[in-house]
């Protein structure tokens, strides 16, 4: 069978990889501590399941409008206006079956061969990936650690050329758990508002901050209708495996988004979008208690990992990842997180997964319980101990 070459452009996510070399591992008897996978370990909150099933009860199990039901895009236009505080009209939203068609979609509709998409490395790999898809050619910028792993100004100006027509921003941020400080998302918003580009902001842990709430910068002036907002249910919610996700963004680019939701999968489950409703607009609690448990097991974990010799982790500000250097091991990362999945029974990822300049770092999850955490530190500094 022969492949046509946009196939060959196409990169994967690890994680998953990793992930069935765990599971393979497991069937043959090992124990594993999972620290690969980006998912909340949490269940989803109760009243949003039991909304869930009475959608199913109430036969919300037909096709339902492609930008997604009218009332979960109130709520979520309500949402995104309240919590970005900006004005959102429900023609701006587009709901879709989970995060990632944010990317896709945009990026299908806006760029082609000969422009240029700025996107942060190391990465969501999938930036990288549907860029290369498109025919666009893809420029990384380099994310600093002794900035808290946001741009280098200067380079991010040097990188903008007139071929550029979309930059894409994560914060809080994937692998890193870094925010991008006010002052540079302001310091950036100047440097694009007069720019003919988009900007796709990555905004798919915006409520996983342990700080002050990171700006958007779709709220600085004039930015709102350049820019792409990016959120969803997942991570908040603990609702990976519900596939919802959505998309704030001018009206113009909303109808080609749903036009390629036609073409591709017709609209989001509309029993999951009632679900949906009953998270954004019913009891925060449990979705805040999870946060308050990540930011405790951030400290537990971090505090483990900067003990480790040869190990050095910046406290990351948002999301539930760790991203230690591990340079000063000597131990190139890709040797390490093979040898910590198949020698210590811990997965993690190579940083390098995320990209070129995620070389010498190694990517946690501690969407784990505070003993699995515990025990995962115990075996990673008992295998470095015994190299």
């Amino acid at each position: 069978m022969k492949f046509a070459d946009r196939m060959s452009r196409l990169g994967t996510e690890t994680a998953f990889e990793v992930l069935v070399k765990a599971r393979a591992l497991e069937a043959q008897g090992r124990n594993i501590i999972h620290l690969e996978i980006g998912e909340p370990d949490f269940d989803t909150p109760r009243h949003v399941i039991e909304a869930g099933k009475a959608a199913l009860d109430q036969g919300w199990t037909h096709y339902g409008p492609s930008q997604g039901l009218p009332e979960l895009r109130q709520s979520i236009a309500a949402y995104v206006a309240k919590t970005r505080n900006i004005d959102v009209d429900p023609a701006q939203v587009c709901v879709v079956p989970g995060g990632k068609p944010i990317i896709f979609f945009p990026i299908m509709a806006l760029l082609q061969e000969g422009d240029e998409a700025i996107y942060p490395n190391p990465g969501f790999p999938i930036y990288e990936s549907m860029i290369n898809f498109s025919g666009a050619t893809g420029v990384p910028i380099p994310l600093v650690e002794e900035r808290g792993f946001s741009f280098d100004l200067d380079v991010f100006k040097k990188s903008l050329t007139a071929k550029t027509r979309m930059v894409i921003l994560n914060s809080p941020q994937n692998p890193t758990g870094g925010v991008i400080p006010e002052e540079d998302i302001r310091a950036i918003a100047e440097l694009v508002h007069d720019r003919d580009l988009i900007v796709l902001s990555d905004e798919i842990y915006e409520r996983m901050s342990y700080g002050k709430r990171p700006l958007s910068i779709a709220s600085l002036p004039g930015m709102q209708e350049k820019t792409i907002i990016l959120d969803g249910f997942s991570k908040t919610y603990a609702m990976t495996g519900w596939r919802m996700g959505f998309g704030v963004m001018n009206t113009t680019l909303a109808a080609a988004v749903s036009k390629l939701m036609v073409n591709s999968n017709s609209c989001t489950a509309s029993f999951t979008q009632r679900a949906g409703i009953a998270a954004l607009d019913g009891p925060q609690d449990e979705a805040e208690a999870m946060i308050a448990e990540f930011r405790k097991r951030r400290d537990l974990f971090l505090a483990g990992l900067n003990s480790i010799p040869g190990f050095r982790c910046r406290v990351p500000e948002g999301a539930f990842y760790a991203f230690p250097n591990i340079t000063a091991t000597g131990v190139p990362s890709k040797q390490l997180a093979e040898e910590l999945l198949n020698v210590a029974g811990v997965a993690c990822l190579d940083g390098a997964c995320f990209g070129q300049f995620g070389t010498g770092y190694l990517r946690f999850s501690y969407a784990n319980s505070t003993a699995n955490l515990e025990e995962a530190l115990n075996r990673i500094r008992k295998h470095m101990a015994s190299r």
